[in-house]
């Protein structure tokens, strides 16, 4: 089997994935502009071959890359980077290359949340009012309807980068004269808690793993508000979300691919409202939370599901695992050797985040991993407290 991994060094953790294809005989063929002398050991040990391009962005260059390995070791088998951001360029090479996965034609339904409203629908799942952005009459007629908050959106985007929660006619204004040329969705504003649907499905779209994340806030008020954020997995799951989950992969056809799928929980009917869909895993270390919260290796059941397409490991969730971002930019009650002293026995793991996702998820992060959801809470609590 040949694969493709795009970007293969990126996020850090994410060499792992290549690693455990390696272990099962697959020939992983990286595509990056990292040269190669800055990649890790463990990276390069994991390469059958490499190939640097100028320019990730260049599709051209892309497609040269993949020419070259087709000529080199014949058909390309699978192509990913398991992030958002590759995601439309994943699709165009497997496109032109006719490789297993989500092509040019499945890219909207997935990428474009307007289209995303329609497929959790047909899945019976309710969603939020909203409507496309087509002009300010448009959106002023929108929020008579529905009423202030509204939340505008990019029709295709990444977390909460460029949305805005509008308050009132100011606001609504602004918005109309200053948001960025991309298509916009307007969607009224619900008061609820995010909750998640998570996992792995195997070749023929069959859930082999499931999990569940629950957030301190939403990630447009970490970003907007600058604030810190924590998030940890459940050890069981709610009935009525796994079964909305499991309508929703059945209508988004999610084959042999990580996913994460975004809910709100309404605070004061309880009900499940859709979101959005990701085909991906959760950002971030996530991966390895789960792999703390179920003593399992995700990273291997991956390859062996796209090599074999099994998932071997019995799982049960011990754990709730707990991720706690702090910013440099604050000034916390607590610093490192007070945090370790004081919870260090359930901290699993600890580390510096890329400034990539330092804005919605900090600068530094602890991992804490134990049974007692309320301790978990106030290891985050004492973790993040501020100064006053």
């Amino acid at each position: 089997m040949n694969f493709v991994h795009l970007s293969p060094h990126f996020p850090p953790n994410y060499y792992l994935f290549s690693v455990n294809l390696n272990r099962l005989g697959v020939r992983v063929l990286g595509i990056a502009d990292e040269p190669y002398e800055q990649l890790t050991p463990d990276m390069t040990a994991a390469l059958t071959e490499y190939y640097r391009v100028d320019d990730m962005h260049s599709y051209d260059q892309l497609l040269r890359a993949c020419g070259y390995f087709t000529h080199r070791h014949g058909k390309i088998d699978r192509i990913d980077s398991h992030t958002e951001y590759w995601l439309e360029t994943e699709a165009g090479l497997r496109s032109d290359f006719n490789i297993f996965g989500p092509k040019r034609r499945d890219i909207s339904r997935i990428k474009r949340k307007s289209q995303m409203r329609a497929a959790f629908v047909e899945a019976g799942v309710p969603v939020a009012r909203g409507e496309l952005y087509t002009g300010p009459e448009q959106a002023r007629a929108f929020v008579r309807s529905v009423g202030f908050p509204v939340v505008a959106k990019p029709d295709i985007g990444v977390g909460a980068a460029n949305t805005y929660k509008i308050s009132d006619t100011e606001d609504l204004d602004r918005f109309i004269a200053t948001r960025p040329p991309v298509d916009y969705i307007l969607e009224e504003f619900l008061d609820g808690e995010i909750c998640t649907f998570d996992g792995l499905t195997d070749k023929d779209g069959n859930p082999v793993f499931l999990s569940s994340l629950h957030y301190s806030q939403g990630i447009m008020e970490t970003v907007n508000e600058d604030l810190d954020v924590y998030y940890y997995t459940l050890r069981t799951i709610p009935e009525d979300l796994e079964d909305a989950g499991r309508q929703s992969l059945r209508v988004f056809n999610v084959r042999e691919r990580f996913f994460h799928i975004e809910f709100f929980r309404l605070r004061e009917s309880g009900q499940l409202v859709g979101l959005e869909l990701n085909l991906r895993p959760p950002g971030g270390p996530t991966v390895d939370m789960w792999n703390y919260a179920n003593e399992i290796d995700l990273y291997w059941e991956w390859a062996n599901v796209v090599v074999n397409n099994r998932f071997v490991e019995t799982y049960n969730t011990k754990y709730h695992c707990c991720y706690v971002g702090r910013k440099h930019s604050k000034r916390y009650v607590h610093d490192h050797e007070q945090i370790m002293d004081a919870f260090g026995y359930c901290i699993a793991h600890h580390q510096p985040m890329s400034p990539v996702f330092s804005v919605a998820m900090g600068d530094y992060t602890y991992i804490v991993r134990t049974p007692d959801l309320d301790e978990a809470l106030a290891a985050a609590q004492y973790i993040q407290e501020l100064e006053s």
